[in-house]
This record gives structure tokens, sequence and C-alpha cells, in this order.
């Protein structure tokens, strides 16, 4: 295979190095307590190159661990030449820790449908054979049930003109990959990103999700959410509004429109209008800046790693009208556990008595 030359080279160095024993874990995975009492559950997914989900997956608000292994097969202990070989029935496949009050199930699913193919039942991308096939182990019956109802709803989406042939299948035993497959995306993430770039999985993945966006709602009438061209937003924005949305700005806290705002309705985008965040998520987060513990319309937020001020924190844009927002943080209240830091300058309020004038009163009822 092209995909297993072109890792070999790349990494034969490392393989030499990996001398640590996989390690298995058998079906009892499913949910299981911290230390502190915490519950937090276990899902698996197999979606291709596992250094590409296992990537995909980590960047989940909600996702505590990600380990990249083996499963499926019918030989103990197998190693990566074996798998990749494709004589041991095994998928290269994920297994992902997560904490159920931030983030579920059913969204980690929709996580894993948006980073694959699957159509196809080949393998994924350029990497070819059933060692890299699509599946889905589910751990107890609720999660069968969540999978096989989120596969009927893809399938009847229209999304994809072929037949959805991600497999459903029992979970029984994971084997834990040698130590150089896990987190490369980090570790090496040079080679991370040329093998990623040349696999074809991006590029796919942007013209099946990109009409996502085409075809968005119009918020009145045959008007869409969109951005305009630069010279409008220089004419439109203050300068503080241009710098934070546009250049990744930041305001100073305290002293910005929305920190300390206790009115009733929702805060749309300044540059596109688009819906994000609702006062009945809003709470008083001591740092100056608004804070909600989640989105008005999640389809309208996007998420991308920030490597700025040396450590890797979630960035917050706003999905039509590619606006930086702000940063989302693990150290909220509940229900969620997130603090989703904005910009006043990167917002625009509309009061509850202007919702239906303003075009938005789809969310009037949520206030009464």
């Amino acid at each position: 295979m092209i995909i297993d030359w072109f890792r070999t080279l790349l990494f034969t160095t490392l393989i030499f190095m990996a001398g640590v024993a996989a390690a298995a874990t058998g079906p009892d995975q499913g949910a299981h307590m911290t230390d502190k009492g915490k519950k937090q559950m276990v899902a698996t997914f197999a979606g291709g190159c596992f250094w590409c989900v296992e990537s995909d997956f980590a960047k989940e608000p909600g996702v505590i661990k990600v380990i990249s292994g083996f499963t499926g097969g019918n030989v103990a202990n197998p190693t990566y030449k074996q798998v990749s070989a494709g004589g041991t029935g095994h998928v290269e496949a994920v297994q992902v820790t997560y904490d159920p009050a931030r983030i579920s199930y059913e969204q980690l699913l929709d996580v894993l449908w948006r980073h694959i193919d699957p159509t196809d039942s080949g393998g994924q991308f350029v990497d070819r054979g059933s060692q890299y096939r699509s599946a889905i182990f589910y751990h107890d019956q609720e999660q069968h049930d969540l999978a096989e109802k989120s596969k009927q709803a893809l399938q009847q989406s229209g999304r994809f003109d072929k037949p959805i042939v991600t497999q459903i299948l029992p979970f029984k035993t994971f084997y834990v990959a040698e130590d150089y497959h896990q987190d490369y995306y980090k570790e090496n993430p040079l080679r991370y990103k040329c093998y990623r770039r040349n696999s074809g999985r991006d590029e796919f993945l942007e013209k099946i999700w990109s009409k996502e966006i085409k075809k968005a709602a119009p918020m009145t009438g045959n008007t869409r959410y969109h951005k305009p061209d630069d010279a409008t937003l220089r004419k439109t924005l203050t300068p503080l509004q241009y710098k934070v949305t546009q250049k990744e700005g930041t305001e100073p806290p305290f002293k910005n429109a929305y920190w300390d705002n206790k009115q009733a309705g929702i805060y749309v985008d300044i540059v596109s209008g688009e819906p994000l965040f609702s006062s009945l998520d809003k709470y008083t987060s001591g740092t100056g800046w608004p804070s909600f513990v989640r989105p008005l319309v999640k389809e309208n937020i996007v998420e991308r790693e920030d490597h700025k001020l040396f450590s890797v924190r979630t960035e917050i844009r706003s999905r039509h009208g590619d606006s930086h927002l702000g940063h989302v943080f693990s150290d909220g209240p509940p229900p969620t556990g997130l603090r989703y830091c904005m910009n006043s300058a990167a917002l625009r309020f509309i009061p509850v008595d202007q919702l239906e004038k303003e075009g938005y009163g789809e969310f009037l009822a949520s206030f009464k």
C-alpha cells in the first residue's frame, strides 16, 4: 500500500525505538468513576488512520482522553505491523474517554460522521484495506441504539449520494497501539500535517460539509448570513471591532459593552448577524468579559486550536462571518462546565422586545 510505504519511510526510526507491548482493554470498559467520583464514559470508533481520528476527537470540549489502538480482530496483542498488513481482522481505532455532562454520545457520533467518509467500505481516503474501514463499536445497548439512530438520520439527510456503510459492532477488546502512535499529531506536528495534507481527508470533508454553509437558513427573506468584503467591514466596524473580529484581538476586561449586561435577549455576530448566544445562558464569570455556558445555535460556532501565548487554547469563531469571538474554557458552571468567554466588540445585543422586528422571532419562545 502506498500509505504504508509512506508511513514506514517517515517513521522507521520511531518504530525501532518503540518497544513497549500493546495493552488490552476488555468489554467491561463502559462507564467508570474518577478518583473524585465523577462519572466518565468510554466510546470506541474507527475512521481510518488513527492519528487523524485521535486528533479530531481530542479537540472536542468534554473529551478527556483519546487513545489510538486496534479492535475488532482475532489476534491477541497485535502489533501495528501486523494490523497494517491486513491479516488480523483488526481496524485502526480510537478509544475516547469523555465527560457525559459536557459532551454526549450523540455529539461524539456527530464528530465521527463529520471526519470520515461513511460511504467507503474499502478503507478511508488514501488508506486502503479493511484495517482502515470505518466502524462504531458500542459498549452497551444505549450506545447501540443511539448509533443506529444516528446512522439512519445521516442516511436520510441526503448529505451523501451513496449508502452509509459504516459498521455498528459490539465492542470486545481494545489493544493500545505502540507508544509512538499516541498523540502523534502533537509529538510530530510537521510529519502529521504532511501526512494529513496528502491523505485527501480534509479535501473530502471540505467538499462535503461546506454544503452546510452554502445551504444555511436565511435570517429574513432571501438574506443569508455572510461576511461583507474587507472594504465594507472597515467602513461599518469601529477600529476595535475590526481588530477583534478580523485580527483576533482582545478588548480590555470590564471596559466593554456587555460584560455586565443583564438585559434579556440574544447576542449575534457583529459581522454577519448570525445568532450566537442567549442571555439565558449568560453568567457572571468575574473575568470582565461576557461569558456563556453554551451557544444559542451550536451550528454557528466553530472551534479551532489556538497556539498563541505559549499555550494551547480553543478559539471560538462564527461559522458564516468567520469572526474571531473569543475562547472556550472548561472552568464554567453547571450544567455544561464550559465558559464561552467572548469579546463584546464581536457581538451585537438584541433585546427581547426587538427580536421579532430584527428577524429573530424564532427565539422569542425561549423567553416566555
